[in-house]
């Protein structure tokens, strides 16, 4: 425990020497912070309809009662975003849970039982991964229809593959090494030598790959709302609010597509700087 424990302050100390990294942790937890409380402070209903408040403009023009302006249908943007936080966050989270099942699973089973199953799910990954990952995305989103939960699990479909390859790469390391040897010769199976000696031994980089991912699954999901497949346009979701903007941006109605476009920077940015931060730190751990 006393191990861990030091080995989680190390990291730590070498993550908070970058400013850059510690910045984005914080914007990140605002983010969860809005994600959670943002339904409770919203003023308006995030779907409700008032065509008698069409194009409202906002704080800039004194509209304190749409501080970020309305939409074609006159829906409060603030609302939205706020409800869109959660929404965004959860999608990208429920995407990276599934990644990280399935890519662990087949990573795992594949590296270490090797042979034909090995071959076999290494050729599948191969055929995968030859596809631009954001065709793949729209290819398999168009075929399961519309909805988030679809749109999830294409974004995660893009992703497994990468992942497998990854856990593989590490379980054919740590399979090898001399702990493992000793609990299998002692007649451990292999459950409890993948389960007791090889998962914990691969999980950092894993956890590490995956915070980077976070960043990239949103920035899918907007890019999914925005082509208005996957995700029902009335949801309030960054992508779908770009989407649905896009086509009164000339005419001048600029906040309807700025703020969320904004959100998604923000979220993407500060998730890929926590992750870059991350594996800095556990890479400089690990060369100690």
């Amino acid at each position: 425990m006393d191990k861990k424990e030091s080995e989680f302050k190390q990291v730590f100390r070498v993550y908070r020497k970058s400013k850059l990294a510690v910045a984005a942790l914080i914007v990140a937890i605002l983010l969860m912070v809005i994600a959670i409380i943002g339904p409770l402070i919203a003023p308006h209903d995030p779907i409700e309809v008032n065509l008698d408040a069409t194009f409202e403009t906002g704080f800039w023009t004194g509209n304190m009662e749409y501080p970020l302006g309305t939409d074609n249908l006159g829906r409060d943007i603030y609302s939205r975003l706020l409800y869109g936080t959660g929404i965004s966050l959860r999608i990208g989270y429920a995407i990276i849970a599934i990644t990280a099942a399935c890519g662990l699973l087949i990573g795992l089973v594949s590296g270490y039982f090797g042979g034909i199953i090995d071959i076999l799910v290494m050729r599948l990954i191969d055929i995968l991964l030859a596809f631009p990952p954001l065709l793949l995305a729209l290819v398999i989103a168009a075929t399961l229809g519309t909805g988030m939960e679809k749109a999830m699990l294409a974004i995660a479909i893009i992703y497994i593959p990468s992942l497998a390859r990854i856990v593989r790469g590490s379980v054919l390391t740590v399979k090898e090494l001399p702990y493992v040897e000793a609990s299998r010769a002692m007649g451990g199976g292999n459950i409890w030598i993948i389960l007791g000696h090889v998962l914990p031994n691969i999980i950092t980089p894993v956890i590490v790959y995956l915070t980077l991912l976070l960043g990239d699954a949103i920035l899918y999901t907007a890019a999914l709302g925005f082509l208005g497949i996957g995700i029902d346009p009335s949801t309030p979701e960054w992508g779908a609010m770009l989407s649905g903007g896009r086509d009164f941006l000339l005419l001048g109605k600029w906040w309807i597509t700025v703020f969320p476009g904004v959100m998604i920077f923000l979220a993407v940015l500060s998730f890929n700087l926590f992750g870059d931060g991350l594996r800095e730190a556990v890479d400089s751990k690990l060369r100690l």
